[in-house]
Parts: structure tokens; C-alpha cells; sequence
């Protein structure tokens, strides 16, 4: 049953941690791939929460560089011991199975299993997560400690799994905004039961979007899509990159968005997206707790395909506890504990502030910019002059004169040629102390924008 989504701006803390909670558990079990039931499972339970359109590639069919694949079913997998005890069991975790493994049903030795058993040794209670998309082979994972305690003897080995002709499968959607440039919100489907490096991202862009659904007004139109890391990026980029190449005003990939830790936000191929500017103003200022990290293309997300040469797009990547900096990174121990719902939640409330911020984040343009505007017409000006009023932002505000120089300094910047992360950083404060001011003058009938693009000041 679809949730009433507006409702949404009216929910308590503990009633939207409740839903993301159960969106969780609703996913975590599923077992996932590139291509396949699993996935199409994950993107239906997300269009409950997000009213998705499917967009689907055939097997074979060429994307840019590559290739559909041919879609993996998995039915069952398990190894027994010489008594018919059953050692290992896919139904048990679904980690235990290499993701696209072909199938066997064969009797063998310790010695010819052993190579087909994967494990990490770092971490000898952690089941590892391991896969073979393009290269066909069998293969089980299972911990380091049970590795070790496997007996010689003579072991039953069954995967049951084929691969057919299908399609790869990628839910996107649009909320319409006052203007056609578009803001990118991207995110995967495809590992299987892993939170922080699998969940966190699809579960934030769900309730990032009913939170942006919600908002008074949009000035940019917001594009979401959930796609199959990798292929599903480039598969989706074969059909609209043109499109985002002339609509894009920027993108940011949600992984790992879990962890007791701060943000982390890796900037794009171009180093001065607005992206870029925005997330190292709001961490430098302390709006957010956060750091910077610069575009590599050596790991990551699907930033990188975003920001393959051809494209470059303006797109960056955030993050929380980020892939391979965790040691449960890609095994059985990336789990609900520790990503924590609470901590996915505070990303959430982070973007939508971040973009909330860039909302503001144009140029304006000064109605009267020809000699200062008499603001005391508009109550934005002490009516007096004097030793009493020194510290006064206006005749009844009181603040050390800091609304008053914001003013003056909006207004004396807001040629079209500056945006308001430009004038923030000239007023020695955040963009968010900013956009009050911004409104009161627009209120005021001083003030015009944001505008998304430079322009003179004759409008």
C-alpha cells in the first residue's frame, strides 16, 4: 500500500526514523544484483515511497562502451559435509553465494573446493562479498574462521542458478520546478544484503524526494534515478546524456550515507560545479560537519561514469562512511548496526539543507542600483542618528548593525555578476545567515532573483 507522503512536513522525528525503518527492513533481505528479480523486487518496493518510472534495457543491447548482460537467477546454493550436513546455506545469507555465479552440482574433495571458496581474513567473522558479473565461474563465500575449520573429506557442492535473456531494470522521476535546469539525485541497487554500502543511499533518496515534494517552491526541476551501480549508470546515460548535458545544473550520487561520522563530500571532475562551491562553503562555515575530498576516478561511485570526459558533468558525490575506509566494508558486517537509521537521517536532513542553500544561490540584481536605496522608506534603517542607536540594524532591531551591513552589502553586489556565496563571504558569514535578509528584501520589492545564470543590471 503506498504511503501518504503529505504528511510527510507534519511527522515527528520518531515517526519519519519508524519509516525509514521499515523501508530497511523491507530491502535488506532481498537478494540483489545488476540485473534480475532481485532488483526489479527493491525498485517496486521503492516506488511505494517514490512514484518511479521503470526504464529497461534489453540483454545484449549496446550501451556506450558496453553491454547488457544476461540476467542471473538464483534459486538456491549450498555445500553439504560428507554426512549430508548442510555447511553452508545461500537461504541462510545471501552473501554466502559469489553474486552471478554459475551453477554446479557436484560431488569433490576439500582440495578441488577450496579455490572456489572465498573469504577475508582480516575479518574472520565477516562473510565477504564477492562477484564475478562478466567472467563466468562458481564460487562460494563463507567467514574465515569456518574456512579454516573445514575437515578433509569429500563435500556435495549445489548452485542452482542459470542465466537468461532479459533486462536490466532503472527507476527514475521528475519533480517539476519553476525552471527546466535540473538537479541530478542519484543513487544504486544492486549488492545484496549490505546497509551502509547498499541501503543508505536508495533509502535517503526516498525521503529526500518526498521532502523536496513538499516544499512551498521549487525553483529547479529535481531528476531521481536508482539504477545498478555501474552498467545501470551507463545504460542510463546512453538515453539521456544529451539531456543532462544541456539540462544539468548539477548532480550528487548518494552511497554510503551511514556511520557515526561526518559527511564527506567528494567534489566533481570539474572542481567548480555549484556543488563544489556550495558543499565547501556550508562545511567551511560550520553549517555542516563535513569534509572535502577531490574527484578521482581510480574508485567511487557513479559519479564516475557522470563525470567520464565525455560528459563531464557537474556532478559530485556524498557520502558518509565512506566505501573502503570501513573494515566491514563489503561483507556480512555492513549492517543495520552499523549504519545506523539515525545516522541516514541526519544525511538526509543535511542534503535537503545543502539544497535548500543552492535553492538561494543565484545572482541578483539591485531594483535601484543607482546610488544607495533610501532604506528607511522600507524600515530596513534606523530613523535616527546617534549614540543610542549605533548598534541598530533598523529602529527596532537591535544587533550590532549586522542585518544592516548584509543589506548594503546584498545590495551592492546584487549587479548579476555574484552570487550569494560570493556576498556571504564578503559579509564574513554563511549563505544561510543570508537568505532571510534575501527575503525580506524581496518582500520589500528591492531585490530581484535568484537568478541561475550572470546578467546585467538592466533586466
Amino acid at each position: 500500500m503506498e504511503f501518504d507522503f503529505e504528511m510527510v512536513s507534519k511527522m515527528t522525528y520518531n515517526e519519519e526514523i519508524m519509516l525509514m525503518d521499515k523501508l530497511f527492513d523491507e530491502l535488506y533481505p532481498i537478494c540483489r544484483s545488476i540485473t534480475g528479480e532481485g532488483l526489479r523486487k527493491s525498485l517496486q518496493i521503492i516506488s511505494e515511497y517514490v512514484p518511479l518510472n521503470i526504464l529497461e534495457f534489453n540483454t545484449g543491447e549496446k550501451v556506450l562502451n558496453w553491454e547488457i548482460p544476461q540476467e542471473w537467477v538464483i534459486r538456491d546454493a549450498w555445500i553439504k559435509d560428507e554426512k549430508g550436513n548442510k555447511i553452508l546455506d545461500f537461504n541462510e545469507c545471501n552473501l554466502h553465494i559469489i553474486n552471478y555465479s554459475a551453477s554446479i552440482n557436484k560431488e569433490m574433495s576439500l582440495e578441488e573446493l577450496l579455490p572456489h571458496i572465498y573469504t577475508k581474513p582480516s575479518l574472520p567473522n565477516a562473510i565477504p562479498y564477492v562477484t564475478s558479473y562478466y567472467n563466468r565461474r562458481w564460487g562460494f563465500c563463507m567467514t574465515h574462521s569456518q574456512y579454516e575449520g573445514l575437515e578433509p573429506g569429500e563435500y556435495h557442492v549445489f548452485i542452482d542458478s542459470e542465466f537468461i535473456d532479459g533486462k536490466l531494470s532503472i527507476g527514475h522521476t521528475l519533480l517539476e520546478g519553476e525552471s527546466k535546469k535540473e538537479i541530478l539525485i542519484s543513487s544504486y541497487l544492486c549488492h545484496p544484503s549490505l546497509a551502509n554500502n547498499e541501503l543508505s543511499g536508495p533509502i535517503v533518496l526516498a525521503f529526500l524526494y518526498n521532502r523536496i515534494k513538499n516544499w512551498e517552491k521549487r525553483n529547479f526541476t529535481y531528476r531521481f534515478v536508482l539504477n545498478p551501480e555501474t552498467i545501470g549508470s551507463i545504460a542510463y546515460l546512453s538515453k539521456y546524456g544529451k539531456h543532462l548535458m544541456d539540462n544539468l545544473y548539477f548532480g550528487l550520487v548518494l552511497t554510503c550515507l551511514g556511520g557515526a561520522t561526518n559527511l564527506s563530500y567528494k567534489k566533481s571532475r570539474r572542481g567548480d560545479a555549484p556543488i563544489d562551491e556550495l558543499a565547501d562553503h556550508l562545511f567551511s562555515k560550520g553549517e555542516i560537519e563535513g569534509h572535502i575530498r577531490e574527484f578521482t576516478p581510480c574508485n567511487g561511485s557513479d559519479e564516475r561514469q557522470y563525470c567520464s570526459p565525455g560528459f563531464n558533468l557537474p556532478v559530485g558525490q556524498m557520502a558518509r562512511l565512506v566505501y573502503g575506509t570501513y573494515k566491514e566494508y563489503h561483507t556480512s558486517l555492513d549492517n543495520k548496526e552499523l549504519m545506523g537509521i539515525e545516522n541516514i537521517y541526519k544525511s538526509l536532513n543535511e542534503i535537503e539543507l545543502i539544497l535548500k542553500a543552492n535553492e538561494y544561490n543565484g545572482y541578483y540584481i539591485n531594483r535601484f542600483p543607482y546610488g544607495e536605496i533610501k532604506l528607511d522608506k522600507y524600515d530596513l534603517y534606523p530613523d535616527m542618528n546617534g549614540p543610542t542607536t549605533s548598534m541598530y540594524s533598523n529602529r527596532r532591531k537591535r544587533d550590532g548593525r549586522f542585518e544592516l551591513n548584509c543589506i548594503l552589502m546584498i545590495l551592492n553586489y546584487s549587479d548579476g555578476q555574484h552570487t550569494l556565496i560570493d556576498i556571504a563571504d564578503k559579509c564574513n558569514c554563511s549563505i544561510l545567515d543570508l537568505i532571510p535578509i534575501v527575503e525580506k528584501l524581496k518582500d520589500k520589492k528591492v531585490l530581484l532573483g535568484p537568478y541561475y545564470s550572470k546578467r546585467s543590471l538592466n533586466i
